[in-house]
């Protein structure tokens, strides 16, 4: 019976939108392409964040303050912030009693088109990324360009972006959670790193996914009861 139930949904599943952080595949080519998925985009005044149950998008906070997102803004589909990203970051740190942050990995999608909503995938190509930790959880925020991007795909690695857009999106991931003037500020970016660090850090995400999501990547990945 049991057997029947999970054929029955499995089939169920196939007429039904994919959630977005367990039915979307990361893509072959990860860690140098990786499918994204855009929660929130730079005209968004409101954030928004993936409920995790239901893989709808919520209304995390509207913005208090003209805080600005630089780029699309999502998250790549199977990772997990957890142990082996954790450990990397303590690794290249040389910090202590750094935990995972326990969500998918974020990345922000350089473009020149202007995407007007959210809720889209898109291919993005890593080329670095800020170590950012937050209340001693490793919360890296991947540095990517659209794929086939007229512009931007000319920037292969971190050294290829301008500082001042690094300054930028340093600033906006320093600032977004905080008030104006507010004491004790609870995110740091320790470094920004370039393509090879960010390969790393996608590749323990994935692992990291894996360790927690097996039965459910295997069922996914099932072709018995397509």
């Amino acid at each position: 019976m049991e057997s029947n139930l999970e054929e029955i949904w499995s089939k169920i599943r196939l007429l039904m939108m994919s959630h977005p952080w367990h039915g979307i595949p990361i893509g072959k080519q990860s860690p140098s392409i990786v499918t994204t998925y855009v929660e929130i985009v730079p005209t968004d005044t409101v954030k928004y964040e993936i409920e995790k149950q239901s893989g709808f998008l919520k209304v995390d906070r509207p913005q208090k303050y003209s805080n600005i997102c630089p780029t699309p803004y999502g998250f790549i589909p199977q990772t997990l912030c957890s142990s082996n990203v954790a450990e990397y970051c303590m690794q290249k740190t040389g910090r202590k009693n750094i935990v995972g942050d326990g969500d998918p990995l974020d990345i922000c999608v350089v473009t020149e088109k202007s995407l007007n909503h959210s809720r889209i995938l898109l291919q993005a190509i890593p080329i670095g990324g800020l170590r950012l930790i937050d209340n001693n959880e490793a919360d890296d925020k991947i540095i990517a360009v659209m794929k086939n991007d007229a512009i931007f795909s000319e920037w292969k690695d971190i050294g290829d972006c301008s500082e001042s857009f690094i300054e930028r999106l340093k600033h906006y991931f320093l600032t977004y959670k905080d008030a104006p003037g507010s004491q004790g500020k609870r995110c740091e970016i320790e470094s920004v790193y370039g393509k090879d660090e960010a390969y790393e850090v996608i590749n323990a995400a994935s692992k990291d996914y894996l360790a927690k999501y097996e039965d459910l990547n295997n069922l996914l990945n099932r072709e018995d009861i397509l």
